[in-house]
């Protein structure tokens, strides 16, 4: 019996919204992380992009728990001497809200090559209107 590997030709790709208002950005973002990788499908293949696109909503109603909105720190550097700069979770979330779900998601994906063209495939907005409707996209429920 031959183990069945799949390539780019015999991938089949899906649309999938997902509604984060009132989800915990951790657990919301794994489950994003397995839809973009493909590891929720029979045919998962580890060195193929075999994971479907998917569109995350309301990311503006995302939840922390604990006091992370106070606590947990995004960090940037200007490149610069000195040029580092930090923000909080509650000011990202208020001037831009989609940042937050595409880091955590993007540090749960593979490095490299096969990582940068998964993450092409996730799209957050901070609102519940998207542009990708001739897609047709369906709701995917979370679990838990």
């Amino acid at each position: 019996m031959k183990t069945y590997m799949a390539n780019n030709q015999t991938v089949e790709r899906r649309w999938f919204v997902v509604d984060a208002a009132g989800k915990t950005l951790g657990r919301l973002s794994t489950e994003v992380a397995t839809l973009l990788r493909g590891k929720h499908k029979p045919t998962f293949t580890p060195h193929v992009d075999c994971g479907d696109n998917v569109i995350v909503i309301n990311a503006k109603q995302i939840e922390l728990t604990g006091n992370k909105w106070d606590q947990k720190k995004y960090y940037r550097h200007s490149q610069y001497p000195g040029g580092l700069k930090e923000t909080t979770a509650r000011v990202m979330n208020n001037t831009h809200p989609e940042r937050m779900v595409e880091f955590a998601v993007k540090g749960m994906l593979p490095k490299g090559r096969l990582g940068r063209q998964i993450y092409k495939k996730l799209y957050v907005y901070a609102g519940n209107e998207h542009p990708h409707q001739a897609q047709q996209p369906t709701l995917y429920e979370l679990k838990g």
